[in-house]
C-alpha cells in the first residue's frame, strides 16, 4: 500500500556544529586545487618580482586557490534513516564546508525517477533523475548516503517503491548513475559488522561493485581514496 503524504521528512541541517572534527580531515583527501574566479588575492611573489623589474610598485592579483573537485551527493532521508540523522548532519555540514562545488538531492530508500531538494515539497517539486544525469557532467564525484535497509523488491522490482508506482526498478536507476559517473561510492551509517544480515545491503553493495563504506573516519578516508583513483 502506497503511503503518499503520510510521513513528514525533515531537511538536513547544514549548519550543525561538528562533533567529530576528523570528518572534515578525512574528506580533505578528496582535493584537487585550482585557481579560478575573480583575481581577489594578492600574488606576493609576482608583485615583488615585477616591482623589482620595473622600479615602481606593480601590484599583481590572482584568483583564490580552491578545491576544484565537483561532488554530487544523494541523501536517503526518512524512515530508518531517522536514527542516523545526527551522524549524517555532521557529514553534511563537513561536506558543505569542504566542497565548494557540491550539489545534493534527497531520495527515500532507493533512487527512482525523481529526486528533490526540500522534503516538505517532495511530492510537488521533484527533479527528474534524467535531468540530473544530463545536467551534471561525468567528472562529478558521486556519493550516496543511506543505510541501504529496505525490502529487496524496492530495489529490484518495478512498482516496488513504498511511496509511489515506479515504472522502472530502482536498480535500473542506480545502474544509470554508476555508468554515467565512474567515480561513485555509497556511505552507510550502519556498522559494517551488520551489513551481511541485510539482503538489500548486499544487493546495493553488488550494484556498487563493493564500493560501500561505513561512516567512520577510516571508512570516509577509504571512500575518498576510491573517488580519486
Amino acid at each position: 500500500m502506497k503511503v503518499w503524504d503520510k510521513r513528514e521528512f525533515k531537511d538536513l541541517d547544514g549548519n550543525v556544529e561538528l562533533g567529530i572534527r576528523n570528518i572534515k580531515v578525512a574528506l580533505r583527501r578528496l582535493r584537487k586545487f585550482a585557481r579560478t574566479g575573480a583575481p581577489d588575492e594578492l600574488d606576493l611573489d609576482t608583485t615583488i618580482k615585477e616591482t623589482a623589474n620595473h622600479g615602481y610598485l606593480d601590484v599583481h592579483m590572482r584568483p583564490e586557490r580552491r578545491n576544484a573537485v565537483k561532488v554530487l551527493v544523494f541523501f536517503d532521508i526518512g524512515g530508518s534513516m531517522d536514527s542516523h540523522i545526527e551522524q549524517v548532519e555532521e557529514l553534511f555540514s563537513a561536506a558543505k564546508s569542504e566542497f565548494k562545488h557540491m550539489e545534493y538531492f534527497y531520495f527515500h530508500n532507493c533512487l527512482y525517477e525523481g529526486v528533490w531538494k526540500q522534503n516538505k515539497r517532495r511530492f510537488t517539486d521533484r527533479t527528474p533523475t534524467w535531468d540530473v544525469l544530463h545536467k551534471y557532467p561525468h567528472d562529478y564525484k558521486v556519493v550516496f548516503v543511506g543505510d541501504a535497509s529496505m525490502s529487496p523488491y524496492e530495489i529490484m522490482v518495478p512498482g516496488g517503491s513504498v511511496e509511489h508506482v515506479n515504472e522502472e526498478a530502482g536498480s535500473v536507476w542506480l545502474d544509470r548513475i554508476i555508468r554515467t559517473y565512474p567515480h561513485a561510492v555509497w556511505l552507510n551509517p550502519v556498522a559494517q559488522k551488520h551489513w551481511d544480515y541485510s539482503e538489500s545491503t548486499t544487493i546495493i553493495r553488488r550494484l556498487f561493485s563493493e564500493r560501500m563504506y561505513p561512516i567512520t573516519i577510516e571508512g570516509l578516508e577509504n571512500a575518498m581514496r576510491e573517488l580519486v583513483r
